[in-house]
């Protein structure tokens, strides 16, 4: 269905200051967002892993065996592994966030008797949302009518 035939199609909807209104009352329509892994959280999880620590153990064996260049190579080289590690893990965490803004599915409502194209994340209870040949359902929905419909 395209835009234009949509608003002509369906009901006016629900008024933009209705939306507005059950928008900053119910919320964003998203799933609850997970804690963002700060730098020193992925650090404390580094530090658990078993590989390290097995790195450090055998830094403390060298130490005990009295040879310090082998024991300070050894742990220089866990430091630079963590090091690494956690640069990466952050670098992942920001594109991950920059992916999931990218992908958020875009919605044609109709609002005031318009078709109106916004972003999923602000759809509400109560629009009415026109999906056609390949849109992402941007969330639960009652269907009202259809034409060929095919999931």
């Amino acid at each position: 269905m395209s835009e234009s035939n949509a608003s002509t199609i369906l009901s006016p909807g629900l008024s933009e200051v209705e939306a507005q209104v059950r928008l900053l009352a119910e919320g964003f329509n998203e799933l609850p967002a997970t804690g963002r892994r700060t730098p020193l959280r992925i650090a404390l999880e580094v530090m658990r892993e078993p590989m390290l620590a097995l790195l450090l153990g055998g830094g403390a064996v060298y130490l005990l065996l009295g040879d310090l260049q082998e024991a300070l190579i050894l742990l220089a080289f866990a430091t630079l592994s963590v090091g690494i590690t956690i640069v990466q893990e952050a670098r992942t965490e920001r594109v991950l966030e920059a992916l999931r803004d990218l992908t958020s599915p875009r919605a044609l409502v109709i609002r005031d008797g318009e078709s109106k194209r916004i972003a999923g994340r602000e759809v509400v209870r109560g629009d009415l949302v026109v999906l056609g040949e390949g849109d992402r359902v941007p969330a639960d929905m009652l269907l009202i009518q259809s034409a060929d419909l095919q999931t």
